[in-house]
């Protein structure tokens, strides 16, 4: 979902001049973010003004409205000028996964045509071979020590020095051109028209301001990696609303427990890995820190299992509220707390787009059948860049305003969305549909249990077998009888056909920061592929 350019229906939520500029005229030194662990911040003012510059400088270059950029980087509050300095100068900007080895992250810059990378000592260290892998970039800006600045990297701060502080004359409204995940494939530049507005007048933020309440009280925690769609739309939001982005390097339960009481965090996000990992902490360290100025957590990316859930209802009350959309921005669902234990396991109920559920040859669906999720709108608003027949695959056979993102649910009587799982990880045993997701959602709830992925093995017989890779808990060593005891758990909560037939056990599974699990790569081990990056 693209959380920078809502057009909602509530007028007066869309404000203008809701970005930077507006909020260093009248909270100059108010933080508009902060970094958790080191106390590094920047204000509404500085903010600001190095975005300008940026903007500035980008544009002496020749960067014009519809030109791409790209930010490779690790967190850090200067992440914020970067965007803020393309969404002011009407281009695309490109966040690159952080994580990747520098082919995986050329090949995403490369296909963006970005024009000017901004990126880090931290992240490059030693390795100056990204701009062979990208002739296509002019100018590459890099922040941190000067002494590991060497051709053709810029110092950030040295580049800047020549452009002023001062808004450019026209300040077209930008946008995000990011990239799908890649769980099942090479990821795909996800294109969305730019707004014809200035950035003045597009009211950035207004559907964090009509459904979670983000105003310039708010103290907004943002606990995932800022390269993901939702944290860093979601933050941005926060700081156009004139609030405070309390900005975490890296996700760890107990830190981010702390930060809610240090910074009195009214409002935060999340993903279902994260709640399982806070519910790991034993009841002592749960119950340490003052929660009380936390008035509204959001989670998304992943879905999130029955009993985590149900937990952390109970441990943090009626405060969490989820939605589910892609970044395409095809169609949103929304769910309160309220709702959501009326209906558990619910992921809402549509807020943009008519949803449709239909068989793999288009057909609707009646109401409680599972098929695949399409969402309605009056256009297609999104493509894949340089790739026309995956945007096809996204669109129904018939209609070219209904598509989907290949999950698999049902729509009740009440218009409420139940998602199954992703169709691509369903798992066929002896004809048998067998979807993933129900089975991890049970074996989460092993105490013994950290985290969990579902995925088909070959079997000669039934063509697939069920399988369960598991990472246990620290103080856990991996055994058969840790297996079979979580083998006989499973087998007492589901059906034993679609129980696993045997489990194994990873030091850690490939799951990123934004929740997403590479299964892929884990299914590739199985079935004898060897092309298992991570892009």
């Amino acid at each position: 979902m693209d959380f920078l350019n809502d057009n909602l229906s509530v007028e007066h939520l869309k404000a203008r001049h809701m970005y930077p500029r507006h909020w260093a005229k009248l909270s100059p030194d108010k933080h508009a973010v902060i970094d958790s662990v080191s106390g590094a911040s920047l204000t509404h003012a500085e903010l600001d003004g190095q975005s300008n510059q940026l903007a500035q400088l980008m544009y002496a270059h020749g960067l014009r409205r519809g030109d791409h950029c790209a930010i490779l980087m690790e967190n850090d509050v200067r992440y914020f000028v970067v965007v803020w300095a393309a969404l002011r100068s009407g281009l695309y900007i490109t966040t690159v996964n952080s994580h990747l080895t520098n082919e995986e992250a050329a090949y995403i810059i490369d296909n963006s045509e970005s024009r000017i990378v901004i990126t880090s000592s931290t992240k490059m260290g030693d390795s100056n071979d990204l701009p062979e892998r990208c002739p296509k970039v002019e100018r590459w800006l890099m922040l941190g020590d000067s002494e590991h600045v060497v051709h053709p990297y810029e110092h950030y701060y040295n580049a800047l020095k020549a452009h002023p502080a001062a808004p450019l004359s026209e300040e077209p409204m930008g946008g995000m051109m990011l990239y799908s995940s890649g769980t099942t494939g090479r990821p795909k530049g996800i294109v969305k028209p730019l707004a014809e507005q200035s950035i003045s007048e597009c009211g950035v933020g207004a559907l964090q301001r009509e459904i979670w309440g983000f105003d310039e009280n708010t103290v907004y925690l943002s606990s995932a990696p800022l390269y993901h769609s939702a944290p860093i739309g979601f933050a941005i939001a926060a700081q156009a609303s004139g609030g405070t982005v309390i900005m975490m390097p890296r996700f760890d339960a107990r830190n981010a427990l702390a930060a809610i009481e240090q910074f009195h965090v009214t409002h935060s996000q999340w993903v279902p890995t994260m709640f399982s990992r806070m519910l790991k902490l034993n009841e002592t360290e749960q119950q340490r820190f003052d929660l009380s100025s936390h008035r509204v957590a959001i989670h998304a990316a992943a879905p999130c299992p029955l009993g985590v859930k149900q937990q952390m209802l109970k441990w943090w009350g009626p405060i969490i509220y989820e939605f589910y959309g892609g970044t395409e921005g095809n169609g949103l669902t929304h769910v309160t707390p309220e709702n959501w234990l009326a209906k558990p396991g619910t992921v809402g109920q549509s807020i943009l787009g008519v949803l449709h559920i239909c068989n793999e040859e288009g057909k609707e669906l009646p109401t409680g059948e599972t098929g695949l999720v399409y969402f309605e709108l009056p256009e297609l608003p999104f493509r894949y860049l340089n790739d026309d027949e995956k945007t096809r695959s996204a669109q129904h056979p018939k209609y070219s305003n209904w598509s989907a993102l290949g999950d698999v649910g049902h729509v009740d009587e009440d218009g409420f969305l139940f998602l199954t799982d992703r169709a691509t990880f369903m798992i066929i045993s002896g004809g048998v549909n067998i979807y993933p997701q129900e089975i991890e959602d049970v074996i989460i709830m092993h105490p013994k249990v950290q985290d969990v992925a579902v995925i088909g093995v070959p079997n000669e017989e039934m063509g697939e077998e069920v399988k369960a890779v598991v990472q246990l808990i620290p103080s856990v060593s991996p055994q058969e009888t840790v297996a079979q005891e979580i083998l006989a758990y499973t087998r007492e909560q589901i059906a034993h056909y679609k129980c696993p037939h045997s489990i194994d056990f990873e030091n850690e599974l490939p799951r990123l920061p934004t929740g997403k699990l590479y299964k892929r790569i884990l299914k590739d081990r199985y079935w004898g592929k060897t092309d298992s990056r991570i892009v």
